[in-house]
């Protein structure tokens, strides 16, 4: 696959997804909590495309899945922490 945002990746529909089309500019993120990783994932993503490097399709693609799953690690957190105030 090509770095010219071609619209290789316009097709994401994971999390995995977005990670490997950070991989192919050889990003790789791991900070140790997934609501990190994917806020981090999320600037990684932002200075791609400042770059020019992918396509806005693919940029809004990617940015729609890391959205989601950031809203869903702030629904375990919140979660968690209504469980935790019942203990």
């Amino acid at each position: 696959m090509s770095k010219t945002g071609n619209g290789d990746y316009a097709l994401m529909k994971t999390l995995y997804d977005v990670q490997q089309m950070l991989e192919k500019f050889n990003i790789l993120v791991y900070v140790g909590k997934r609501k990190w990783d994917i806020e981090l994932m999320g600037i990684e993503l932002d200075n791609l495309h400042h770059a020019g490097v992918i396509s806005e399709k693919e940029y809004m693609s990617a940015k729609l899945i890391l959205h989601h799953e950031h809203e869903i690690e702030e629904q375990k957190e919140a979660s968690a922490n209504k469980t935790d105030g019942l203990s």
